[in-house]
């Protein structure tokens, strides 16, 4: 049932009413600096706020074993984190609604070099219509967000009529594991909404990602007799240049993959990080390039890794010194398919009104070229698998921001959303 005008109104101005309250909300996640490794405090944070508001609170590890095990876990590697998800509950009087995970991560990718920041990286600071720092845009105001939707609807007596889970999790920038994690556990739902920076518009479809370090041995001499050694970092720029023919490949083939034929570069292949040598004045032994790379929806991320070895190794074959010393693949993060939300669904349908009921024009749909916890959901849940989140510029880059007007009708649609998924009972 939709919602009546009546009722819609008064969510709309709870939000309006709670706004400053989640702003500074946001700027408290924005400044916990939780890097990779380092989510602990922001979850215990989260664990407190949501405890306050009564939910039921569920706090776990991530299980190496049963994430090994599942064919959508990703590699783990020494930088994996050891942060626990945190879920809230909230169980209503009597089940008569749709349930609902609302879903966010905390982990933020590392800053960059602190000077290249207008302000400190986690500052949190306001300028203007837009909230600066890492992880404010991807994604701590869509964390907060899932908090303060809730909160609109108590303000005025009510509550979801069906059970909702609040998950916050960690790894979604390297691994993807916290999300299956909850998966493992056991917790799901009729729907997932995750309020990702996505500019206003609903993801339809998005990449699979993996990750992957090529690692190199070359010959050190003393760089006056460099003719008689062989230099592992020249090594490792040929072999990205065979990484980048088979990029121009995958990229080629987009025609084969509905949702991406008109995208320019569907396939993005980075080279994230580069490591070698110990002397400037000795040919260097050593180099290790670590990779990113996204694959279509639809292709296993093990037919991925094949072809991404079978490369390295044809490559290597051909070049006169790395066909006595082939280089060693290994894969270190995501090993992640992607997915294809298909249209349709009345969960889609729902936000569609919600959504031109908070922000005044129709849902609009796109595919992305990057990671998205989604893809748990969508293909293990296998439920309607929502991502949808406010404006942001420069996430990975530097003077990330987040704009707070666009946050707030975000937060309002979500409210509506909850409401009308859900169903609505008096709070008692």
């Amino acid at each position: 049932m939709t919602l009546d005008k009546e009722l819609r109104d008064r969510i709309l101005k709870a939000v309006e009413d709670g706004f400053d309250e989640q702003v500074a909300f946001t700027r408290d996640l924005v400044r916990m600096p939780s890097l990779r490794g380092r989510e602990h405090a922001v979850q215990d944070y989260l664990f407190t706020a949501m405890k306050d508001r009564g939910l039921a609170m569920d706090r776990f590890a991530m299980d190496r074993d049963a994430i090994e095990r599942h064919p959508g876990g990703s590699k783990f590697s020494d930088q994996h984190s050891e942060a626990p998800i945190v879920v809230g509950i909230h169980r209503p009087a009597e089940e008569k609604g749709r349930s609902l995970i609302l879903q966010s991560h905390v982990d933020v990718v590392p800053e960059g070099l602190p000077e290249m920041w207008s302000d400190p990286p986690f500052s949190g600071a306001i300028k203007g219509d837009w909230m600066y720092g890492r992880g404010a845009g991807d994604m701590k105001a869509g964390a907060a967000a899932n908090i303060f939707a809730f909160d609109a609807l108590a303000r005025i007596g009510l509550r979801p009529a069906a059970t909702v889970y609040v998950q916050s999790v960690v790894e979604e920038e390297s691994t993807g594991n916290g999300a299956l994690q909850t998966f493992l556990e056991g917790y799901t739902a009729d729907a997932v909404l995750i309020p990702e920076p996505e500019d206003e518009k609903l993801v339809r479809a998005n990449t699979g990602v993996l990750w992957f370090q090529v690692k190199l041995r070359g010959v050190p001499v003393h760089v006056r007799e460099m003719g008689e050694g062989a230099n592992a970092i020249d090594a490792a720029y040929r072999v990205a240049g065979a990484l980048r023919e088979m990029e121009a490949r995958w990229n080629d083939e987009k025609g084969e993959h509905p949702h991406f034929e008109e995208e320019p570069h569907p396939i993005n292949l980075n080279i994230g990080k580069i490591a070698g040598g110990d002397w400037a004045s000795s040919v260097p032994s050593w180099c290790t390039i670590d990779v990113r790379v996204s694959i279509y929806p639809g292709r296993s991320a093990e037919d991925a890794a094949r072809e991404i070895e079978s490369c390295v190794a044809d490559f290597a074959k051909t070049d006169a010194f790395l066909s006595n010393n082939p280089p060693e693949v290994v894969f270190n993060g995501f090993f992640a398919e992607g997915y294809v939300l298909e249209p349709g669904s009345e969960a889609e349908a729902v936000l569609g009104r919600a959504h031109e009921a908070a922000i005044g024009a129709p849902l609009e749909s796109f595919v992305t070229a990057g990671y998205l916890d989604t893809r748990v959901y969508a293909l293990y849940n296998k439920i309607p698998a929502l991502c949808y989140g406010p404006i942001s510029q420069n996430i990975h880059g530097i003077d990330e921001r987040v704009n707070l007007p666009s946050v707030k009708r975000i937060t309002q649609a979500m409210a509506l959303f909850i409401a009308e998924w859900c169903g609505v009972e008096d709070a008692r």
